[in-house]
């Protein structure tokens, strides 16, 4: 029997199901982005407004391409179960803020109408870094990419993040309506700044009068988002399934860590965030610098040079005790290069990551966090290898994780076999590498100069000769002994 709320009395008494009668629940929030992370984080922390009586806050979800979330979920009334995974066993809950969703790609002009809805007040996102049409290495909008350049001959019909937010809120300054605040939930640099840039490039290249309405009334707050989120397999489904009786076709899986700190600055009011555990800060920089580069760092490093010494996931990798240390070392050497408030304590938050790391409970593949390197690379180690050359302080570590990626994404592993590599520009870099071969002298310089990912870094001397030698004994000795090598030293 399928999960739904009919049947939500035949769980049995050790699974938490929702603290509010849903069908009291209206939507004041559109996500775009119904991935696993969203329904696994800000969906939670919803599901508990509603449960204390915020009952205006209920969600509609947006896949802006697939349609399988909405086909998994909509059978079962968009209830699905959050499995929190620790060493001492799995706790299952289910969530019940998702009320409706929408695929944008088979009804554009249904999704627009919902969020210019005046009921929507937010509009959060989580469509990974490549998902806002942007330049990592700048910030600014890729005026050339494929959906912006549709989205400007097809302005109520969208295709990008970006283009539905434009004309949503176009259609809400016509009708006199509050605009609604957008809540980027992903990791970029500055994310809130980074997004109002974004979209008022945009929508000033369609009129620049909107741009201008919407760069005056539209909130944009930071925000930095924090639980590791694995990827749902089969058997997955099975064993939540096996626990609540009823067959879930989508649960997600995580981790009992999660925090969530934005910036307190919204255009049409919010719920009561922080009595659900969201920290409301005036500056969330200083937490999310922390994020990209303790935590996302670590995990990128872990993620491609693991793959390449043979490890699944992240859990196998932190097994071996010189990947175990490899990723103490980046935070160790991120961590010079923060200036956090008082009273935040980095040593206990890298202890912490590492624990997580470990927790053999998560599956997390290293393929998967190897995604969209180009996107992450940027925020998650560029950013510390710049600071810390501006203080004349080494880069070993972080050269061996960029060496680690360049090595991956040239698209064979230690053994000669083709790596899957799921990445935008991931047709340039193998085109790179097919060009230079695997000779570090000539890939290294060559992937350095890809100006969408290493911008003028990509020139820096030091940078180049780190980065060549890096990569230089990952060919010779293999991901296992070159990290073996550069911890022991």
């Amino acid at each position: 029997m399928r999960l739904g709320r009919a049947n939500l009395d035949r769980l049995p008494p050790g699974i938490r199901r929702p603290a509010y009668d849903r069908s009291r629940v209206t939507s004041g929030i559109v996500h775009l982005g119904l991935g696993a992370f969203h329904r696994a984080h800000q969906a939670v922390v919803i599901d508990d407004c509603l449960g204390a009586g915020a009952t205006s806050w209920g969600i509609v979800g947006a896949s802006l391409r697939s349609p399988d979330t909405r086909d998994a979920l909509a059978p079962q009334d968009h209830l699905y179960t959050v499995a929190v995974r620790a060493a001492k066993g799995t706790e299952h809950r289910i969530i019940g803020a998702l009320l409706d969703s929408v695929v944008a790609r088979e009804s554009p002009a249904r999704l627009v109408e919902r969020m210019a809805d005046p009921a929507i007040r937010i509009v959060s996102l989580t469509v990974t870094e490549k998902g806002y049409c942007h330049t990592p290495q700048t910030g600014d909008l890729d005026e050339r990419h494929p959906d912006v350049v549709h989205d400007l001959n097809n302005f109520d019909a969208p295709r990008s993040a970006p283009g539905f937010i434009i004309a949503a809120l176009a259609r809400r300054r016509a009708l006199g309506a509050l605009p609604f605040t957008v809540l980027s939930c992903d990791n970029l640099a500055a994310n809130g700044h980074t997004v109002q840039r974004i979209v008022t490039q945009f929508a000033a290249l369609r009129s620049k009068d909107l741009g201008k309405w919407i760069a005056d009334t539209v909130a944009f707050p930071s925000t930095m988002v924090d639980r590791i989120v694995p990827e749902t397999t089969d058997s997955d489904r099975d064993a939540v399934s096996s626990a609540l009786g009823l067959r879930d076709a989508w649960p997600v899986m995580t981790e009992p860590f999660t925090q969530w700190v934005v910036e307190d600055r919204f255009t049409a009011g919010r719920p009561d965030l922080a009595a659900a555990g969201v920290e409301l800060v005036n500056d969330v920089k200083p937490f999310e610098l922390m994020k990209l580069r303790l935590l996302n760092a670590s995990h990128s490093a872990l993620a491609y040079l693991g793959y390449l010494a043979g490890y699944e996931t992240i859990a196998d990798t932190m097994l071996d005790p010189h990947f175990a240390r490899l990723a103490a070392q980046v935070m160790e050497e991120a961590a010079v290069t923060l200036t956090m408030p008082s009273g935040a304590d980095l040593a206990a938050y890298r202890a912490s990551l590492l624990k997580r790391f470990a927790n053999p409970a998560l599956h997390h593949r290293t393929w998967q966090i190897a995604m969209d390197g180009s996107q992450k690379l940027p925020q998650r180690l560029l950013g510390a290898i710049q600071d810390r050359l501006a203080r004349n302080l080494p880069i070993a570590t972080h050269a061996l994780a960029v060496a680690g990626w360049m090595r991956y994404v040239s698209g064979l592993d230690e053994k000669g076999r083709t790596i899957d590599v799921r990445d935008p520009l991931a047709a340039e870099f193998a085109g790179l590498a097919r060009e230079a071969g695997p000779v570090a002298e000539r890939l290294a310089p060559a992937l350095l100069g890809v100006g969408k990912v290493f911008g003028p870094l990509g020139a820096e001397p030091r940078l180049r000769e780190a980065v060549t030698a890096a990569l230089g004994r990952l060919y010779k000795d293999g991901a296992r002994r070159a990290v073996e090598i550069l911890v022991s030293a």
